[in-house]
C-alpha cells in the first residue's frame, strides 16, 4: 500500500487515509480469509472464531484500558451470535493485521467515549452475520431451511427432526461458506437483549486480582536491554551535550545515546541501573526562550485574553447579550480558573522495539495502535507492511496513549541504534510527570443579567485558554477558530450539546497558546467548562433568590434529555428534603461525549476540612450494555473529579514543578464518598461512558462548598483557598 520512500514522513492521518482507501467497498467485514489459528478452527468471520470444544473468540480492534471496553464489545457481539458467554474470550487484533486486510477491523483508536458507540453496529452486524453462517452450516448438513433452525447458548435445534448440534462442530463448514448479505441481517432490539445490557463480570477481572494480567511494562524477551531517558526539562529546549565518561564504567552500563534533539538516554542490562547512571550523567541543555516562563505569567496572559478583542471568536451568538446584560435590573460577573494537570498514569510511558533491516515490532500500551504503527514505521524508515505492534492491557490511558506517540518514537531511535536488540524504554515516574502532555490551563469570564423578579435576561462566557487542536491537530483549526474548546457549549445536539435555553446568549474563545504541550484528558474540555458554567448558574441562582434546581429546571424546558438525568438525580438524592447539621446539598448538569450526566453532592465544611459525604450522579447513554461497567466508569469519575479538586501542574524556570506524587496529591481511598449512581437509558442513542460524568462531580462538590460557606470557590484547586478534602 505504502511505498518505502513514503512511509519516512508518515503521519497517523495519511495511515488511517491511505488504508482506509485501499479498503473501500469492504466496510462490513463479514467473512474473509482467516488469520493464522496456530491450528485451531478457521474463522466465521473477521469477528468471531469457534473452536471445535465451543470456545467463541471475540475479536476486537479497540484498546482495554480499565473501562472495559473489552466485555462490552463481546458482550454486544455474543448477543447477536447467541453462544454460550461461560466459553467466551476476547482477542486483541494488531494493526499489521488490521492493514494487511485492507482494515476490516476499521479505526482502532480508543478515547472520546468511543469504544462501544463507535464500534457497536459493524460489531453487532458481524455477530449477527457469524450466527447466520453457523446456521446455514447446520441447516446444509440436514438439508433442512435455516427458518427452522433455532439457537440457544451455541446449541442449534431443529424441532421438526428433534435433532441439534452446536456452533463447534459446524464452524468449519461456516467458515466456507459466502457472507450474508449485510442488508438481510436483523439485530436484535435492544429492549429484548439477553446478554448485552446485563451486568456481567468483566472477562479481565479474574486475571487482574490474580497478579497474570501482563502488561507491556512486564515484556520480557530474550537479549532484551533497558533504557531510561530524559528530555529537556523545558519544553522546546534542546540537548547540547553529555559526559557519557562519567557513567561509562558504572555496572551494567552499555550505551548512552542521544535521541532526537532534546533528549538523552542510557541503556543497560537492567531498567534500574539505567535510571540511576542517568541521574548522574552530566547534561547540558539549551533551555531555549521559555527558560524563564512561571506560571503567573501564563495566567496573566489567560487574564488578558478575557477581555481582548485580539483572537476571540464567538460561536454562539443569540439575540444580544451584551446589551441584555448591560440593562438588567442585576448583574453577576465572575472568572473562573483551572490549571494544567497531569495524565498521572499508573503506568509510566513505556515502549520496547526490536529493530532489524527488514523488520520493526513494538510491543506498548496504547489508545491508537495503528497510531504507534506509524510512529514505529517514520522512527524505523521502514514501512507499514513491514511493521507490527503488539498492543497490551493500558495501565491508565485517560487520553495521553492516543495521538501522542512520543514514548513509541523515542523508543523505535533508541532500537535502531542497537540492529536486532530489543530496548525496552521506561519513562521514570519524574520523566512521565514532566514531559506530560496536560490538561489545558483555561481561564472563563461569564456575565449573566437579571429582572427584577429573578429571571436570567443573558448570558456572556468567554474561554481563554490554550487549545489543544493548536499544538496537537493544527488541520481542525478552521478560519482561526477551534470549537473544540467549547466542548459542552454546543448548540448542536448528539454529542456535547448546551442544556440551557437563554433568550440572550453569546459563548466565545480566545485562543491564548502557551510553551506547554497540552493534549486529552478524560472528559476532554467538557470537565473544564462543565465547572466554569455550573458553578456560575449557581451563583447567578443565589442572586436571583432562586432554588438552585427550580433556577436550572426553568431554563432546560426544551432540552428534556438533560433535565431528566437532572430530576433523576435530584429525586435519587432526596433535594429538598432536610440534611443532618453542617451538610449542604450541590447540585450540577452536563452533557459531553455524547452523555447526559447530573450530580447532586452532599458535603460538609469545617474549618478547612472538607468533607464529600455522598454523590448522586445520573446517566443517560442511550443504550447501557453493561450497567456495572457503567456504574464502574461514573465511581472512576468521581476519584478523577476529586484529583481535579486537589492536583495541579505549576510552571517554574519552564518547567513542571510537580513531578512525583509528593507534590501532586490524587484521591485517596478515604476521600471518596458513598457513591449512588442512577443509569437512565432511553434506548434511542449511543453514548460514550467512560468521560461524560467527571464533567459534573468537580461542579457539585463546589456548589456544595457554596452552599456551605457562602463565598464561591473560583480557581482550583483547593489547597490555594486554605480548604482540603478529608
Amino acid at each position: 500500500m505504502t511505498s518505502h520512500t513514503s512511509a519516512h514522513s508518515l503521519s497517523r492521518r495519511s495511515f488511517v487515509v491511505g488504508s482506509a482507501a485501499a479498503g473501500a467497498g469492504l466496510s462490513l467485514g463479514l467473512h474473509w480469509p482467516a488469520l493464522a489459528q496456530g491450528g485451531a478452527a478457521p474463522e466465521v468471520n473477521a469477528w468471531v472464531v469457534i473452536e471445535p470444544d465451543e470456545s467463541c473468540i471475540i475479536r476486537v480492534a479497540r484498546a482495554e484500558m480499565g473501562q472495559g471496553t473489552h466485555t462490552g464489545l463481546a458482550q454486544l457481539v455474543a448477543e447477536e451470535l447467541d453462544c454460550d458467554w461461560e466459553r467466551v474470550r476476547v482477542q486483541m487484533v494488531s494493526p499489521g493485521q488490521n492493514l494487511a486486510r485492507k482494515r476490516i477491523w476499521r479505526d482502532m483508536s480508543t478515547g472520546g467515549s468511543r469504544g462501544l458507540r463507535g464500534s457497536q453496529d459493524y460489531m453487532r452486524q458481524g455477530g449477527a452475520a457469524a450466527r447466520t453462517l453457523l446456521l446455514q452450516a447446520a441447516a446444509n448438513q440436514w438439508g433442512v431451511a435455516i427458518g427452522e433452525l433455532s439457537v440457544s447458548k451455541g446449541v442449534i435445534s431443529h424441532a421438526g427432526s428433534g435433532r441439534s448440534t452446536t456452533y463447534g462442530k459446524v464452524a468449519s463448514a461456516a467458515a466456507q461458506l459466502p457472507a450474508p448479505d449485510p442488508k438481510t441481517l436483523t439485530l436484535r432490539n435492544p429492549r429484548q437483549w439477553k446478554v448485552a445490557g446485563k451486568p456481567i463480570k468483566r472477562l479481565d477481572t479474574a486475571p487482574k486480582v490474580m497478579g497474570r494480567q501482563n502488561y507491556a511494562i512486564d515484556i520480557r524477551l530474550p537479549g532484551m536491554v533497558y533504557a531510561a531517558i530524559q528530555a529537556s526539562p523545558v519544553f522546546g529546549g534542546k540537548l547540547v551535550s553529555f559526559d557519557e565518561r562519567a557513567i561509562k564504567a558504572r555496572k551494567g552500563v552499555l550505551g548512552v545515546y542521544k535521541v532526537d534533539d532534546n533528549a538523552v538516554a542510557v541503556v543497560a542490562d537492567n531498567w534500574w541501573r539505567a535510571k540511576n547512571a542517568l541521574q548522574e550523567l552530566p547534561i547540558v541543555w539549551n533551555e531555549g526562550a521559555h527558560g524563564k516562563e512561571n506560571s503567573a505569567a501564563i495566567a496573566s496572559r489567560l487574564e488578558e485574553g478575557l477581555t481582548s478583542t485580539r483572537n476571540v471568536f464567538a460561536d454562539l451568538n443569540v439575540g444580544d447579550a451584551p446589551a441584555a446584560i448591560a440593562g438588567a435590573f442585576k448583574r453577576i460577573d465572575a472568572v473562573y480558573s483551572t490549571p494544567f494537570v497531569s495524565h498521572a498514569c499508573m503506568e509510566p510511558m513505556n515502549c520496547t522495539a526490536r529493530i532489524t533491516a527488514t523488520r520493526a515490532e513494538a510491543w506498548v500500551a496504547s489508545q491508537n495502535a495503528e497510531a504507534s504503527m506509524a510512529a514505529l514505521s517514520k522512527a524505523s524508515g521502514l514501512p507499514l507492511e513491514q511493521c507490527e505492534v503488539y498492543n497490551h492491557t493500558l495501565g491508565g490511558g485517560f487520553g495521553r496513549r492516543g495521538g501522542q506517540q512520543d514514548f513509541v518514537r523515542q523508543a523505535a531511535l533508541l532500537a535502531r541504534q542497537m540492529p536486532g536488540v530489543a530496548v525496552k524504554l521506561i519513562w521514570s515516574r519524574e520523566e512521565d510527570m514532566a514531559q506530560d502532555f496536560y490538561r489545558p490551563i483555561g481561564q472563563c469570564r461569564l456575565q449573566a443579567g437579571l429582572d427584577a423578579q429573578g429571571n436570567l435576561l443573558g448570558l456572556q462566557l468567554r474561554v481563554s485558554g490554550q487549545s489543544i487542536n493548536a499544538y496537537l491537530s493544527p488541520q481542525n483549526i478552521r478560519d482561526g477558530k477551534d470549537r473544540r474548546q467549547l466542548q459542552g457549549y454546543w448548540a448542536e445536539p448528539n454529542d456535547a450539546q448546551l442544556g440551557y435555553t437563554i433568550a440572550n446568549l453569546r459563548t466565545e474563545y480566545a485562543m491564548r497558546n502557551t510553551h506547554v504541550p497540552v493534549g486529552p484528558w478524560r472528559g476532554v474540555n467538557t470537565n473544564q467548562n462543565g465547572l466554569y458554567l455550573e458553578c456560575f448558574m449557581e451563583e447567578v441562582a443565589a442572586a436571583a433568590g432562586r432554588d438552585p434546581l427550580e433556577f436550572r429546571r426553568v431554563l432546560m424546558q426544551k432540552h428534556p434529555k438533560h433535565l431528566a438525568v437532572l430530576n433523576a438525580a435530584a429525586d435519587k438524592a432526596g433535594w429538598g428534603k432536610p440534611l443532618p447539621a453542617g451538610v449542604h446539598r450541590g447540585i450540577a448538569q452536563f452533557m459531553g461525549y455524547g452523555s447526559y450526566a447530573a450530580a447532586v453532592a452532599e458535603v460538609s465544611v469545617k474549618g478547612q476540612e472538607v468533607k464529600v459525604h455522598r454523590l448522586v450522579l445520573a446517566t443517560n447513554c442511550g443504550h447501557a450494555v453493561n450497567p456495572d461497567q457503567i456504574a464502574a466508569q461514573v465511581e472512576g469519575s468521581v476519584a478523577d473529579g476529586l484529583d481535579t479538586l486537589q492536583s495541579q501542574s505549576t510552571v517554574a524556570d519552564g518547567r513542571i514543578v510537580e513531578t512525583n506524587f509528593d507534590r501532586y496529591p490524587i484521591a485517596r481511598l478515604y476521600q471518596m464518598p458513598h457513591i449512588e449512581t442512577v443509569i437512565a437509558p432511553t434506548f434511542d442513542f449511543w453514548g460514550g461512558v467512560g468521560e461524560p460524568t467527571i464533567c459534573v462531580v468537580a461542579p457539585a462538590i463546589l456548589t456544595a462548598i457554596f452552599a456551605a460557606t457562602g463565598p464561591p470557590v473560583r480557581s482550583l484547586p483547593l489547597q490555594n483557598h486554605g480548604l482540603r478534602i478529608v
